[in-house]
């Protein structure tokens, strides 16, 4: 098999605990540089991936000629310069969500990696989140019929502020909209594609917060209205899906069982029930022909780097499009805008 050579760009939580577990536990992928300054975080890096240089200078990866694919796990508001400066290297680039603060800085990447003839791809892995795929399922066997309402929730109890970027006004792309807003958003557009229009309503709720910690997003359809919503003061957490069709309903509660995984150290690879949900948490079918609980789907964070690798390889379809992830930024950009004028704004 051959092996495709990957840079990190970034080592913080982010990258230490949901990109390089994954990408290490794929066949076909070496982790080879990470760069990182951070002092804690270069300790991580040598302790985790010992075979791996951890260099300070980005010049280090661009101009390695060996470095097959460079992983954007920065602060969001430099995904676009470190991105850019990759594909110019001629390498393939995978940027963790969301893509950028920007639709303008987004299609900036897009005109790039087409003109270099290089992958570009997005860190969407709630795609693959063993919930979503039962949904998905769920949805395409016509289950619950004809959908009127779709809610999906993401919501944490954090009620002191961490500090780091994320909480920090002055950086494009933080807050919570941007953070785990980018998962719920690119999943409603897998499952029922652009809305015809959107309302928001966006909150800080904390006291010593500097940026969006609350947020409901209103998504509407031809006879569809989906909501997502997502906040930091959640201490006793309501279902995570609620779907209602012309033929029931189906309820979900609990989280995807990968992340806490990851959090823990563990690997797919080599696991034999990764992903697996326990019964407690599948979820619940109510409809006109039938009442049982629905066993969940695997999940599979790693299908994504999967997808990525035969992609450069030409052997499949890239999974992630850049222009799916753009889409994800201008909902989010529309949201700010409904939001700030207070009203309902059209998606096209």
């Amino acid at each position: 098999m051959k092996s495709l050579n990957v840079a990190m760009v970034g080592f913080g939580s982010g990258a230490r605990i949901y990109n390089a577990p994954i990408i290490s536990s794929v066949e076909g992928f070496e982790i080879k540089k990470i760069l990182t300054s951070n002092p804690e975080n270069i300790k991580a890096a040598k302790n985790d991936f010992p075979q791996a240089q951890v260099v300070q200078d980005y010049s280090k990866i661009l101009q390695d000629s060996t470095i097959d694919i460079v992983v954007v796990a920065t602060p969001n508001h430099l995904h676009k310069e470190i991105a850019t400066k990759a594909l110019e290297a001629d390498k393939h680039v995978i940027v963790e969500k969301p893509f950028t603060p920007t639709v303008k800085e987004a299609e900036e990447l897009i005109a790039l990696a087409k003109k270099h003839q290089k992958i570009l791809t997005l860190n969407h892995n709630r795609r693959w989140a063993s919930d979503f795929l039962t949904i998905k399922k769920l949805l395409k066997e016509k289950k619950l019929g004809e959908i009127v309402e779709f809610e999906a929730h993401f919501d944490r109890f954090r009620d002191k502020i961490k500090i780091g970027w994320k909480e920090e006004k002055e950086n494009p792309g933080s807050g919570i909209l941007y953070d785990l807003g980018s998962h719920l958003i690119d999943q409603a557009l897998i499952l029922f594609g652009p809305p015809k229009e959107i309302f928001a309503n966006l909150r800080v709720q904390r006291k010593e917060a500097k940026v969006v910690d609350n947020f409901e997003l209103l998504l509407f359809y031809p006879g569809l209205k989906v909501t997502l919503k997502a906040g930091m003061l959640v201490k006793e957490k309501g279902p995570t899906y609620s779907i209602f069709g012309t033929k029931g309903s189906f309820l979900k509660y609990g989280e995807d069982v990968q992340e806490a995984a990851l959090k823990t150290g563990e690997k797919p690879k080599g696991h034999p029930n990764w992903g697996k949900e326990p019964k407690e948490i599948w979820g619940k079918l109510n409809t006109t022909e039938e009442q049982r609980l629905v066993e969940s789907e695997a999940g599979s964070y790693q299908r994504l780097y999967e997808n990525v690798y035969q992609a450069i390889l030409g052997k499949e379809a890239l999974e992630v499009s850049p222009l799916e992830a753009k889409k994800v930024i201008k909902v989010i950009e529309l949201a700010m805008k409904s939001h700030s004028e207070k009203q309902i704004v059209p998606f096209s």
